[in-house]
């Protein structure tokens, strides 16, 4: 919605409320919602349901009666957990203290903004981004600046050039998701120190989307198996908000279960947000995430293995000469460029009745998607390569008009 109808609004509402962007996703989805053997490619999970050791966790919580309110920040269990398993992966000592559970990535997400972002002031998005980058700094009241990435023979890259130009006396924050939704963009160490020493330049803070970590599939990126991370350039000073959930990792999309590092000297800033959001992560749920992390490295292990394997397979997209798709380095998405294309959206739908293969508009990440579409290839083999027989069999077609 504009500002011009959203001031002719006959409600009154708060223009931030008015204005939180829809889902470009939804349209597209809703015309291939309920359809006869359609592979959806659409939305950013993928088709495991989550292990029974997580389930059984949870079950026995709620067996035991830990139905009741509990701690803001979350179970002392769980955040001692998540400090041991970032020691695990990024072979450094983490302060359980920087751990607050929220009940899900956009809580996380949403007080991150609210802490940093207000009327009046910009956070920039590399851009193409996740949607949800624009929604939570949108309902805070602030202002999300698109910054166009520089997309080249080798895929994406950052354009630090117009990242410069783009901050302005308003500028607080920047968004860095790596590896990223939609495009598979990984950081190097290099793209985090250069992201580090700008922020620092201009006093901003980071918001570190680096859900996608653990699924990187460039050798030559890689960190004992793992991706690069603000963690491994970082001061202890350094203003950097982490944005995390149990959602990809361990195939919890619908449990609603994440948590935002912080310093801990925002701990009860923090314990403040949530319990005036949410009054605290259910027991039971945080128990399945204990579990997780605790019993869940094989399973992590397993998606990872599949999500290569998806890389690959998609990888074939290429073989019409119709769609360009320089290998991503990371995350489980194909972010697609159809030739010739004009509207993502139409493409889309087109797909969907010509191919059965529900795949997500480019445009619903942003100017810069427009053309391109973003395919979750973490999925059974099966599926991804019938999926990936009917694009190419409909594309032709679609490219005749």
């Amino acid at each position: 919605m504009d500002v011009s109808a959203a001031a002719s609004s006959p409600f009154s509402l708060r223009p931030e409320a008015e204005q939180a962007p829809a889902s470009g996703i939804v349209d597209v989805f809703n015309h291939g919602r309920n359809r006869e053997g359609l592979i959806p490619l659409w939305v950013g999970e993928g088709d495991l349901p989550t292990p029974s050791f997580i389930c059984d966790a949870a079950t026995r919580s709620l067996a035991a009666g830990e139905t009741f309110y509990t701690y803001q920040r979350g179970i002392p269990e769980l955040r001692q957990a998540l400090s041991r398993y970032h020691e695990r992966i990024y072979g450094k000592p983490v302060d359980p203290e920087r751990f607050f559970i929220t009940s899900g990535g956009m809580p996380a997400m949403q007080i991150a903004m609210r802490m940093v972002s207000g009327p009046g002031d910009e956070v920039l998005i590399p851009t193409p981004a996740w949607p949800n980058f624009v929604g939570a700094i949108t309902v805070a009241g602030a202002r999300a600046v698109g910054v166009p990435m520089v997309f080249g023979q080798n895929g994406w890259n950052l354009d630090f050039d117009r990242l410069q130009k783009a901050v302005t006396s308003r500028t607080r924050a920047i968004t860095v998701n790596s590896p990223a939704n939609p495009t598979g963009w990984t950081a190097t160490l290099s793209d985090l120190r250069m992201l580090l020493e700008f922020a620092r330049r201009h006093n901003l803070w980071i918001i570190a989307d680096e859900i996608y970590g653990r699924f990187v599939h460039d050798p030559a990126l890689a960190i004992d198996g793992r991706a690069p991370s603000f963690r491994d350039v970082m001061a202890p000073e350094d203003r950097i908000l982490f944005i995390q959930t149990f959602s990809k990792n361990w195939a919890m999309t619908g449990w609603r279960l994440g948590w935002l590092e912080a310093p801990p000297d925002l701990g009860q800033i923090i314990e403040n947000l949530i319990q005036y959001q949410t009054s605290g992560t259910p027991v039971f749920v945080q128990r399945g995430g204990l579990a997780a992390l605790e019993q869940g490295e094989e399973f992590v292990a397993h998606q990872i293995a599949r999500a290569r394997t998806g890389h690959a397979i998609v990888g074939r997209l290429t073989e019409t000469g119709l769609v360009d798709l320089p290998s991503p380095s990371g995350a489980f998405y194909a972010f697609l460029k159809v030739k010739s294309a004009q509207s993502s959206k139409d493409i889309a739908i087109r797909l969907i009745e010509e191919a059965n293969v529900g795949l997500a508009p480019g445009s619903a990440f942003g100017e810069t998607g427009e053309g391109y579409l973003r395919l979750c290839y973490a999925r059974k083999s099966s599926d991804l390569e019938e999926a990936v027989r009917r694009v190419n069999e409909a594309l032709p077609r679609i490219a005749e008009g």
